[in-house]
Parts: structure tokens; sequence; C-alpha cells
């Protein structure tokens, strides 16, 4: 017996992008030609630690002296760091299944631990979320991606895109994402501390923040 198929009608052709118009390939060439440079003054580079399998990150304050601390999840459990000097200061390498990765919580948070033990942190990075991106003083933060796959991170101070001063100026190509996935970027609430979460590092860089002692000291939106 014969069987009989319907021929598949052929594919449509896909509609076609629209062309960059010359103000933004002039801008997306602005961004490619920025090369990597350090962060300006008063930001200083802290650390660059490698974190294998990184998900996201989070900002909790120490419980005594205030100073930021970042929580880093992984696919290797928990751990927190000093944004001020770097160091790991605790580490949870086998945290409780329900709580491991922060989208088994509604607000992504993740239990914290060393010593801020017995509070919650909001993680921002693989399953969503977010960090701050301006401060109250006028730093911003942005993720661009000129050349997709590779995101690039700028700290600036003339209020963001499109930057129509000079690299190196009032704004700064401070990250690129070459080798590795980009988990989240932002500054601390407090507006002390910026951090680049890959999947693979962590980058953090801090200032001193003048009259860092007033509560509106460096907060950011």
């Amino acid at each position: 017996m014969k069987k009989w198929t319907k021929n598949a009608s052929p594919a449509e052709p896909p509609a076609r992008e629209p062309e960059l118009s010359e103000y933004q390939r002039a801008m997306r060439n602005r961004l490619l030609a920025a090369p990597v440079v350090p962060a300006p003054e008063p930001w200083r580079p802290v650390a660059s630690a490698a974190v294998g399998g990184l998900l996201g990150i989070g900002f909790a304050p120490h419980p005594d002296s205030g100073r930021d601390l970042v929580m880093v999840v992984s696919h290797d459990g928990h751990g927190l760091f000093d944004a001020v000097t770097g160091e790991k200061i605790a580490r949870d390498r086998d945290p409780r299944p329900e709580d491991s990765t922060p989208d088994s919580a509604a607000d992504l948070s993740c239990p914290g631990l060393g010593p801020i033990t017995g509070s919650r942190v909001h993680i921002a990075g693989l399953f969503g979320g977010g960090l701050h991106t301006t401060t109250g003083d006028g730093w911003t933060l942005e993720v661009v991606t000129p050349a997709w796959p590779d995101d690039r991170v700028l700290l600036s101070r003339d209020g963001g895109l499109p930057h129509a001063g000079p690299h190196g100026e009032r704004w700064w190509h401070i990250f690129h994402a070459s080798r590795s996935e980009l988990r989240a970027a932002g500054f601390s609430p407090s507006g002390h501390t910026v951090a680049v979460a890959t999947s693979s590092d962590l980058s953090l860089w801090t200032r001193t923040v003048s009259g860092a002692g007033s509560p509106e000291a460096g907060r950011t939106r």
C-alpha cells in the first residue's frame, strides 16, 4: 500500500535585521576601541579570586564594623569575602540542598555564613536578580556587549551611555568578560565596593568615601 505524505512548505526566509544607523555604528566602534584600563581614583583593585562554577553573588554589611562583605554562591558551596581586603573569611562547602542555590527562595536569597549567620543575602547571577548600578555621588556601572558574546563592564561619572567624553576621562572600560560568562556586576548598597562576577572569577574594587560614617555617604540607587 502506497503511503502519501504531505509536502512541507518551504521555510520562510528570516526577516532581515535592520542595519545600524551611523550614530549606532559610531558608538559601537567607540566601545570596541576602548581598552581595559584600571579603575580611576579613588577606586583601587582588591582581589581577583578564582571561583569555579560561580552562580551568583550578594552583599551584606559586617555586623560589627559595617564594612562590605561579598557572599559567593557556586557549585562548590558558599563563601564570604571581605570586600576591603579580599580575604575569604568563611566557607560552607556543603550547604543544605534547599539552601544551596537562590532559586529555592522567592526572593533569590541564601542563608548567610560566618559573621552574618542568621541573616539571608539576596543573590544576583545565573538565576536572576541584580546589583546596584549607580551610587548617590554620581558613579555608574554598565554592562555592554558591542561584540557578542563578550560582555564589557564600564565605570563612569558622566551618567552612562552614550559617553560623549574621551575614554579614560569620564568613563573607563574596567573589565572584559572574554574567557567566562558574566554572572553579575554592580555596586554594594553602601557604594564603597564594585564587584564583577563571572562563571569562574570574582573581581572586587573598593574606595574610601568622604564622610563614610554618614548614613547618606555613598548610598546607591
